[in-house]
């Protein structure tokens, strides 16, 4: 992948302190789009991502929260049971990447 390409990203967090909670919760809100408590989608460079993962880390307490990236890969699938959060037939796109198509049925 190019360094300035853009890709998704899933940021999920679990931070143990209600103000540091809140913080990084805004800072991801910025960048991304919420997909469940405390998981989120986030389309950047790979560069950019890494720049906003260090701004995260000042963020967080290395000893007590837990923080993780992980790229999507371009051909990714995604399948949802229960609720979900946006209607059936909903494609998200942020900044030109379409984000993810929740089917009808699975």
């Amino acid at each position: 992948m190019a360094m300035h390409q853009p890709a998704q990203f899933l940021v999920c967090y679990d931070i143990s302190d209600p103000k540091r909670l809140q913080r990084i919760h805004r800072a991801l809100k910025k960048e991304g789009f919420p997909i469940q408590y405390s998981v989120f989608s986030v389309v950047m460079s790979q560069a950019k991502i890494g720049l906003f993962m260090q701004r995260l880390a000042l963020l967080m307490d290395q000893h007590e929260d837990d923080l993780r990236c992980y790229r999507l890969p371009a051909d990714m699938q995604c399948a949802t049971l229960g609720r979900q959060m946006f209607p059936d037939d909903v494609m998200l796109v942020a900044k030109g990447v379409p984000q993810f198509m929740w089917p009808t049925n699975v």
